[in-house]
């Protein structure tokens, strides 16, 4: 079992006794590893596990037993290990006599570095990489001894170091640092460490302190929680999942040169950097927590906004990116890539969302010339042959042949297994276009008073409605395909992407009732959530990746689509078996888990690599919240309203729901006898 504790970009992972000894174990920060190796021996023998646990995101508690060795009986010493990240890696070491004679013991601590790039350590996983086949991780390094207190491991392929400090003095044999204890009836002995990259040590003779630190990210989390709803549900899932949600977004929070404000980071352990497809739907999910994430993204993503053509990165002007990269991925991958075809118009759904629950012309017109470039890039950039749809195709060899949200190599398939070839035109994208210039219009007729505009993306949004049902309708299926290859075939599996399109609004209100049919059909939902493909597709497999998998906010996309066109109880049969699921995953869903029948299944089985947690599974039951109380702004009257017009079913019970952020007002909402009500606070 791993336990992972993490804080902005950096994060630990280690096995139960705290030990990093092989696999993605590890402390890292800024995509690389500064240390690969850490081994705690007693007398020559590892510690034996009472009991460990993640606390909060930030540090974990590891209570253990020392192992019987030569002079030392089992159950001779307690050994207690705990440890936060924040800036470093501190850790607290404290040893008990539990026996009434004195004793003298060797503690060593095993410390080695390979400063790989998390890439290469993810190529080297057993579970999702080729080990045979991956270019080798770099050689680990042992640290070297500056003085009785300080180690250090030194890159020699960078200027990368890593430094350990220590609280007593140690001497150095091997990378074994080692310490002598002496320990009377009942004493104890304690030992600080302070792990961190060599550049960023303030002091290289400053001794290491438990707690400082400690407080002040605790500080932090306690006044994220004072900043969002409060909620208090009868129903105990949807309350538990708030919580760890609440958490897990918290503990992603990441800071950079590029931004003001924190942003979340994708996912835990792969992705802990900015994305742009997957902050934007996270900022959209979390809305009921107010503004301010959303605006923050949308400057930082506005920042980093393409304004060249750059075929190595896949960069267009007006195109919003796919990812950053910091040290030694930055060398690995790219420092900055744009390969992805649902980021843009994305893009300009949340700044429309922002401001119908805002009002705030303000942002719409600081952010109008990153909108106007982003709706020249789907309309030139993105549409390859001017046939009105958009596509994409990968300019470099390195980059990703896949750039919808299903961007793994084998996901765009058709009914009998074949795999798609580009350029591929995704189903949900040209959802996601079609809804961006519907809002557009909006803006453009309400805030940049550009009638001429409106009209014209008024105009576009029809035409590409009417095309888009005209060349992706599968009849026979009773559902949209998935995608148009290269030639212009529908790829004609059944996806989740449906969904997707009922949310966009893209769907024709006489094609509602099938695609909600097929939704809700034994093929796509597994009971726990909507698979990615298909039971009945030839390439539908429940482990992969995007190609029978349920992905939490898939699901709830879908959940939401279904609510914006009145169908509640499919929609809320979608946010009850989801919010079961998270049950089973201690009510912190993970980024995907496997999609076998609920039939088959005592509970959801777990996808071995998944990221948890990850932004936008942490953002699903917000948003699942959201949509169980029909929550909408009505940007014209400035409050927010409920557009659920029947009794909620009895499994909800009564909910409060406090200081939702809206229009610069708050608003209470309560569920009694099944009806929802939404006060404003005065």
């Amino acid at each position: 079992m791993l336990l992972t504790i993490l804080e902005g970009s950096t994060f630990a992972i280690s096995n139960e006794v705290g030990d990093m000894a092989d696999g993605v174990h590890g402390l890292y920060t800024d995509d690389t590893r500064l240390l690969s190796r850490s081994l705690l021996t007693v007398d020559g023998a590892s510690p034996l596990l009472l009991t460990s646990q993640v606390v909060e995101y930030f540090d974990s508690a590891h209570y253990l037993r020392n192992a019987p060795a030569e002079g030392l009986p089992v159950d001779s010493l307690s050994i207690a290990r705990e440890r936060f990240v924040g800036e470093a890696l501190t850790e607290k070491f404290v040893l008990r006599n539990e026996t009434r004679a004195p004793l003298d013991v060797t503690l060593r601590l095993e410390l080695r570095s390979d400063f790989a790039d998390i890439i290469s350590v993810k190529a080297h996983d057993f579970a999702l990489g080729d080990p045979a086949r991956a270019a080798p991780l770099p050689a680990t390094v042992s640290p070297q001894q500056h003085d009785p207190t300080t180690l250090e491991l030194d890159d020699p392929a960078s200027d990368w170091s890593t430094r350990i400090t220590f609280s007593r003095a140690c001497s150095l044999d091997r990378a074994q640092a080692t310490f002598r204890v002496h320990l009377e009836p009942r004493g104890s002995w304690e030992l600080v460490s302070r792990v961190a990259r060599g550049d960023r040590v303030r002091s290289r003779s400053a001794s290491p302190r438990f707690g400082a630190e400690l407080k002040h990210v605790r500080a932090s989390l306690a006044a994220w929680r004072m900043r969002v709803p409060r909620l208090d549900a009868q129903w105990t899932d949807l309350e538990r999942c708030y919580e760890r949600s609440l958490a897990d977004l918290a503990s992603l929070r990441l800071k950079g040169p590029e931004w003001s404000h924190d942003l979340p980071a994708a996912g835990m352990p792969w992705f802990m950097t900015l994305f742009g497809r997957d902050t934007l739907i996270t900022s959209l999910q979390t809305m009921l927590f107010g503004p301010e994430l959303a605006t923050g993204a949308l400057r930082a993503l506005a920042a980093l906004q393409a304004g060249e053509d750059d075929a190595s990165i896949d960069a267009e002007p007006g195109k919003i990116l796919h990812e950053l990269r910091r040290g030694k991925a930055a060398e690995t991958w790219f420092p900055i890539y744009y390969g992805t075809v649902d980021a843009t118009p994305l893009f300009l759904v949340l700044l429309s969302e922002v401001w119908r629950w805002t009002g705030d012309d303000a942002v719409v017109r600081e952010l109008e010339p990153a909108a106007r470039a982003a709706l020249e890039w789907i309309d030139s950039y993105g549409d390859l042959d001017g046939d009105g749809l958009v596509e994409y195709e990968s300019r470099t060899p390195n980059g990703l042949a896949n750039q919808s949200w299903k961007d793994s190599g084998d996901s765009q398939r058709f009914r009998d297994g074949r795999e798609a070839r580009g350029p591929i035109a995704p189903a949900e994208v040209q959802g996601y276009a079609y809804d961006a210039a519907r809002r557009m219009a909006e803006l453009a007729r309400e805030v940049w008073r550009d009638t001429p505009l409106a009209d014209a993306l008024e105009s576009r949004a029809e035409e590409l409605r009417a095309r888009f049902d005209s060349v992706f309708w599968l009849e026979e299926r009773g559902a949209y395909a998935l995608a148009l290859d290269g030639e212009k075939r529908p790829v004609d599996s059944l996806c989740s992407n449906n969904g997707h399109l009922l949310w966009s609004g893209i769907v024709p209100e006489h094609r509602v009732e099938a695609v909600t049919s097929a939704l809700c059909s034994d093929e796509l939902w597994s009971g726990w959530g909507l698979r990615t493909m298909g039971a009945a597709e030839a390439a539908f497999n429940p482990l992969g990746y995007h190609t029978g998998t349920v992905w939490p906010h898939d699901t709830a996309l879908a959940a939401w689509g279904l609510a914006q066109e009145g169908r509640w109880e499919q929609s809320w049969g979608l946010v009850r078996g989801l919010l079961e699921a998270a049950r089973f995953f201690d009510h912190s869903l993970p980024e995907v888990f496997a999609g076998y029948a609920r039939s088959e299944t005592a509970f959801p089985v777990a996808y071995p690599t998944a990221a948890r947690p990850q932004a936008w599974a942490a953002g699903a039951p917000i948003l699942c919240l959201r949509i169980l109380l029909g929550l909408r702004p009505d940007p014209g009257r400035g409050v927010l309203v409920s557009d659920v017009d029947r009794p909620l079913p009895d499994w909800l019970g009564d909910l409060t729901l406090e200081a939702v952020a809206a229009f610069g007002r708050r608003f209470d909402l309560r569920i009694v006898n099944r009806r929802i009500e939404v006060v404003p606070v005065e």
